[in-house]
């Protein structure tokens, strides 16, 4: 486990992907030691009554369990590979979009090493990645690095006092690091911008040296008005072009920097003049560009408002400062207001837009005891409600602090590219150098024409577009997911899931509504008194917050029963509950128990199979000797998860159903809904073996959808782990593959369909690079390129595949 130095937050250290630490359920002092949060998190929680009466067992023993497939990099992996390549934008710090990072920790402690956040502004792209990946590695007191550009973050695991020795190693490469402060106000420093009077002199002198050159003036002036244009603007590249020539690295800098070099020394005043000029241009304009995708997210950060009204001590309501409101605090939200800080109601009601959260459509109607969230809108009345989180732990700042570290976590795609990179420009750079010798030397070839050659394939060498393609349409993807309430926790993920071909599905709560009602009640015992029949299951019952106990605990409340003690409560894993009650020792479970128990009768089992196929769970209340009553429990099945399964089919994924129910009932409601197979009697090891089976032959990708404790080693499992309902709940969010935000299963087919469109996208992108980059080698080598034109067209591309992987941010 970590342990945060410097704030009360702590996070996870993801040594590999996805896999996911076990630590205690956190505890609610409003709830029962036997409640457990329902959302499945995967997470080792400590759940003493755990029990299945026939539907999903939500909480059951301890289930410490990891990802065993490799899906992505996470912080603390050291990487090995080392980018050389570029990018525009590089060494614009523009400001940023607002961030969690302030409210994360500074610095935690890994393994027995420290895990630091480096806020680092002038870090843009893999141009910069490479340069700082290559000079921190030879560091021994670094273990390892993960860069989240997007959010211009380096976290670096390294030995305890090294920090000041990374510090200045970064200082010396010409960045200026900073870092994050857990107390500072959550919106980023901003960096002002480069004042623009210096560019736009160098272009006023690039132009006036090509009029010289064209008017036939002393080629001194052409000359001088080259060098003013290359001192104007120039210095920049040409300083961290020499701090990566020193540092063995050939990014875009050190690449222009020899090409105007070049240019110069072969007198082409104007060109070299017109190409720095052009390449300033260019690397301002994309760094804008790239601000889009960057702040992508922003919109989320700004949902929610600065203050919020808050009842004093003396019973005043006074606009107080959001970070400053504790938990516990009781807050005041007017009509047409938006919501600061999670919280319950505790008077009043009204209805609440909360589509910045879950994607809903339609308001949802809020009553005294139901959850509101930051970021959500208060359309109709006022009402009181009590914090439950800070400002820092919402609802939504999690979402955003998981988008945020999603877009560090690399997709596959993206992963190739970098690679691919790695030698593409070395290998164009030796063709180059190539290109520039052998045809004098070898064939008499003018040196003029052909060093020029060289020097205009050096500016198409810089795979920018290439490589900045694939992260602008990653994080695009993951913020239009977002927007719509899907929470994915990495690049994989949305890259992966247009495989998906096979798909688990809980049932208690993700294709049902999880709030089933009490619908029969019959004694089988003769002698047995139906009123106490009745209060001694509805006592075993109320001790769980299993779906079907609580159907019988409140249906004996609704009749005014009231209950007994229970003592030496047990809780059987998939099978029910046990307890003493007056002395004597009391079961209620379902068919599985009774069977085991030996306590079945033919006349039992027909009737048992007779409710079970009308789509109903039976559970049975059992004392030492006889089944003295039966109580059948029926839940509903949701709309949306019939619409769900019917797009899934449309998209050519086939579902299965694993229910801790019996098969009679699971095939009940996979009738309902459509779904291709149901598995009914599925204990947690038998969802997992089933997904194991499932995921058989090694091309098929299988997804897990789940809100249970018990369907962890299934979601773990599962190529692709949903997770259903996440609002509210931390360990989903922090642990899930895909956090759906509400419990629409609708969300799954439109997480498929954008990650088809995101593949898509990426295809093009890459197909646009690598394509324009071709024509213009071809060009240059049949002697029709030039350097302005090499910068147009490397300009050009990155413009074209940022545009075209925004496009994600519409769908």
């Amino acid at each position: 486990m970590s342990h945060t130095l410097h704030s009360s937050d702590q996070r996870h250290d993801h040594d590999e992907a996805c896999r996911h630490e076990a630590h205690p359920a956190p505890v609610d002092p409003h709830h029962h030691e036997h409640e457990h949060p329902h959302a499945c998190d995967g997470h080792n929680h400590q759940a003493p009554h755990a029990h299945d009466h026939g539907t999903e067992t939500k909480q059951g023993a301890s289930h410490s369990h990891s990802h065993s497939h490799a899906h992505d990099e996470h912080s603390g992996h050291a990487h090995s590979h080392d980018h050389a390549h570029g990018c525009s934008g590089h060494g614009h710090a523009h400001a940023p979009a607002p961030s969690a990072l302030q409210q994360l920790a500074a610095q935690e402690i890994v393994n027995g090493q420290v895990r630091t956040a480096i806020r680092i502004m002038q870090m843009d792209c893999p141009t910069e990645e490479a340069l700082i990946r290559k000079r921190l590695g030879r560091l021994p007191e670094v273990a390892s690095m993960d860069f989240n550009l997007m959010q211009r973050v380096l976290t670096v695991v390294h030995a305890p006092g090294a920090l000041e020795t990374v510090m200045d190693t970064l200082r010396s490469l010409d960045f200026t690091p900073e870092l994050p402060d857990a107390n500072a106000p959550q919106s980023a420093p901003v960096t002002p911008h480069k004042p623009w009077w210096p560019l736009a002199l160098a272009g006023a002198l690039a132009v006036g040296s090509e009029a010289a050159s064209w008017l036939g003036a002393p080629a001194w002036l052409a000359a001088a008005l080259a060098l003013g244009a290359i001192a104007a603007c120039g210095l920049g590249t040409y300083r961290k072009g020499w701090l990566a020539l020193r540092n063995g690295n050939l990014n875009i800098n050190a690449l222009m920097s020899i090409a105007v070099t070049g240019a110069l020394i072969l007198q082409q005043w104007p060109e070299a003049a017109m190409v720095m000029v052009l390449f300033t241009i260019a690397e301002l304009i994309e760094a804008k560009s790239l601000d889009r995708a960057r702040n992508a997210i922003k919109g989320l950060m700004q949902l929610t408002p600065e203050q919020a009204s808050v009842q004093q001590a003396d019973g005043s309501w006074q606009a107080t400062d959001l970070k400053t409101i504790a938990v516990g605090s009781l807050v005041r939200v007017k009509p047409g207001e938006r919501i600061g800080l999670d919280g319950d109601i505790v008077a009043g009601r009204s209805s609440v837009n909360q589509a910045p959260i879950t994607g809903e459509s339609l308001p949802v109607d809020k009553n005294p005891g139901d959850p509101v969230f930051a970021g959500t809108i208060n359309e109709s009345g006022s009402f009181d409600y009590r914090v439950t989180a800070v400002s820092g732990n919402t609802t939504l700042a999690r979402i955003i602090h998981a988008v945020e570290e999603a877009q560090g976590n690399k997709a596959p795609t993206q992963r190739f590219v970098d690679q691919f990179a790695r030698v593409y420009t070395p290998v164009v750079f030796a063709i180059a150098l190539a290109v520039a010798v052998l045809p004098p030397l070898l064939f008499g070839g003018a040196w003029h024409e052909w060093v020029y050659k060289a020097l205009v394939m050096l500016v198409i060498a810089c795979p920018c577009a290439l490589v900045i393609s694939t992260p602008v349409t990653i994080v695009s993807g993951l913020a239009a997911a977002a927007r719509h309430g899907i929470l994915i926790k990495g690049g994989a993920y949305l890259e992966q899931g247009r495989k998906l071909k096979w798909l688990a599905l809980d049932k208690t709560g993700t294709i049902t509504h999880g709030k089933p009602v009490q619908t029969t009640f019959e004694l089988r015992a003769a002698d047995a008194d139906a009123a106490r029949s009745r209060i001694l299951a509805a006592s075993l019952a109320s001790r769980s917050d299993h779906p079907v106990s609580q159907a019988i605990a409140r249906a004996a409340q609704a009749d005014g029963l009231t209950l007994f003690a229970v003592e030496d409560f047990t809780a059987i894993a998939g099978r029910g509950v046990s307890g003493m009650i007056d002395g004597m020792s009391y079961s209620l479970g379902n068919h599985r128990l009774v069977e085991e128990l030996g306590r079945c009768s033919p006349e039992l089992e027909a009737r048992l199979d007779t409710l079970e196929r009308e789509g109903k769970t039976v559970v049975m209340l059992i004392d030492a000797e006889r089944v003295l009553a039966l109580f059948a429990v029926a839940d509903t099945v949701k709309e949306s998860s019939r619409a769900a399964i019917t797009e899934l089919h449309q998209l050519g994924v086939q579902t299965a159903m694993l229910t801790g129910d019996n098969p009679h009932t699971a095939e009940a409601i996979a009738r309902q809904v459509g779904i291709d197979e149901a598995r009914g009697n599925q204990l947690p090891e038998d969802k997992l073996n089933a997904i194991v089976a499932l995921s058989a032959e090694s091309t098929t990708v299988v997804g897990m959808v789940g809100d249970g404790i018990n369907d962890a080693p299934a979601l773990a499992r599962a190529n692709i782990g949903f997770a259903m309902g996440a609002m509210g709940t931390d360990t989903a969010i922090e642990t899930a593959d895909v956090a759906l935000m509400d419990d629409d299963l609708r969300k799954i087919p439109l997480f498929i369909r954008l990650s088809r469109a995101t593949h898509s996208v990426l295809v093009q992108n890459i197909v646009l690079a690598l394509g324009i980059k071709a024509v213009f080698l071809t060009l240059t080598l049949m002697g029709m390129g030039t350097m302005w034109m090499a910068v147009f067209a490397d300009a050009g591309a990155s413009l074209l595949v940022v545009g075209n992987g925004l496009r994600l941010l519409r769908k």
